[in-house]
């Protein structure tokens, strides 16, 4: 049996998926939580985990693992020297010292590009280039990109949807000149489909785990775009909401749509384009006030029909990306009522408030209109939650077959696995 297995690397921990080519049935899922706070994690515990992950899968079904591929969270990248060590510390998804060279990047960028938000990946590679570390590094990586180079020893590859906020062309499929202009002291990643095979596994990888030697190491994609993979959406008009740590909206259209002033962008996906926005929002903030057992009992005591007149914008420290992208923005989280219940409330009210505003943005300005809305992340078992978003957003709202990011990429190293045979 031929087994393809996805690694999804998120901010509280990673996970792995395992599945069959016949059935695409789940045949293994395992999952290593990090144990410190997302700022605190390193790469070496993202390395620990990766093997975690490996370890975990039964002996006998490693043996049938014929391709793996990753995800990683949204423009969290490193620098790394010609060794692939990193040089420095990452610089995380949420990372806003990039509108230190915003102005800068302005004059350089076109107007309204991508890369023009304070954690796109450009604007942080602009701010390294001042650490003293920035003269030994030899590599800019994306961290699913530096995972698999871990696995298949090939440095300085990676995949559309990550490099999309490093400034690359996902239409003319290359570097714009703009961008090359730059000549940035340091090498660019090589840009491939998401999904190609790159090489085999490292031979000293495969024995350690014992996995097969001809196993395809195949490029990742971003978390968010993996959960969509994974909720089966097709059609143009069809949403994903990941109600993660933080927020994302997807938005299947046969129309690419951007604008930086809301933190917008499209993805490719084949010949559609996949138009969203990430927002700082989500079940992060939650999870500071409430534990999950709280959360669960809460929720069942908030009358879904009815509206909170409470309007919070909650976030856990300034700035956000979308649809508000204002990396002054302050979260707002008052006034607070003495009752849990009332509090919880509010919080779901605000940030399903937020989610039908990205929704209502990217319709503006010219995707698809909303049809169908399908949810993956720890907040898509929420029921009263969902109720909230369905009065909200004035569609169907229903939770994915398969929720988890790494099933998604598990599908992405299938069709992998498929090309390099």
């Amino acid at each position: 049996m031929d087994l393809y297995l996805g690694l999804d690397f998120g901010t509280s921990g990673a996970r792995g998926v395992a599945i069959d080519e016949e059935a695409f049935c789940i045949q293994a899922e395992v999952r290593c939580p990090f144990q410190d706070s997302p700022a605190a994690v390193t790469p070496k515990i993202w390395q620990e985990a990766l093997f975690a992950l490996v370890e975990q899968i039964p002996d006998q079904l490693r043996r049938e693992i014929k391709a793996i591929a990753i995800n990683g969270t949204s423009s969290t990248v490193l620098l790394v020297d010609a060794a692939g060590n990193p040089t420095d510390a990452p610089l995380l998804y949420n990372d806003a010292r990039g509108s230190l060279v915003l102005e800068h990047l302005k004059s350089i960028a076109p107007p309204n590009h991508t890369v023009l938000t304070a954690t796109s990946s450009l604007a942080k590679l602009l701010w390294m280039k001042q650490l003293t570390s920035f003269s030994k590094a030899r590599y800019f990586l994306h961290q699913a990109d530096w995972l698999a180079f871990l696995l298949h020893g090939q440095l300085g590859i990676s995949d559309y949807h990550n490099a999309l906020k490093l400034g690359y062309d996902v239409e003319e499929m290359k570097y714009p000149e703009w961008l090359e202009n730059l000549q940035i002291p340091i090498q660019l990643p090589k840009v491939l489909t998401p999904g190609t095979p790159i090489a085999d596994l490292r031979p000293e990888i495969a024995d350690r785990f014992g996995l097969g030697r001809d196993c395809l190491v195949c490029a990742g994609t971003t978390d968010s775009i993996a959960a969509f993979i994974a909720s089966g959406a097709k059609l143009p008009g069809e949403a994903v909401t990941s109600l993660g740590s933080t927020l994302v909206l997807k938005l299947l259209s046969r129309t690419r749509v951007e604008d930086a002033r809301y933190g917008i962008y499209s993805h490719r996906l084949g010949d559609l384009w996949l138009t969203g926005g990430a927002s700082n929002t989500g079940g992060a903030v939650l999870k500071q006030f409430f534990t999950n057992a709280e959360l669960e009992s809460l929720s069942r005591e908030i009358d879904a029909s009815k509206a909170s007149e409470l309007d919070y914008y909650p976030l856990l420290k300034v700035g956000d990306r979308f649809p508000i992208n204002d990396p002054n923005l302050p979260p707002r989280l008052s006034p607070r009522p003495d009752n849990p219940v009332e509090f919880l409330h509010g919080l779901l009210e605000s940030l399903a408030r937020i989610e039908a505003r990205g929704y209502e943005l990217l319709q503006q300005i010219g995707s698809d209109k909303l049809s169908h809305v399908y949810t993956a992340g720890g907040g898509a078992a929420n029921d009263t939650w969902t109720a909230i978003r369905t009065r909200h957003l004035q569609v169907p709202v229903v939770t994915s077959v398969y929720t988890e990011a790494a099933y998604g990429t598990a599908l992405l190293a299938m069709e992998g696995g498929s090309k390099g045979e």
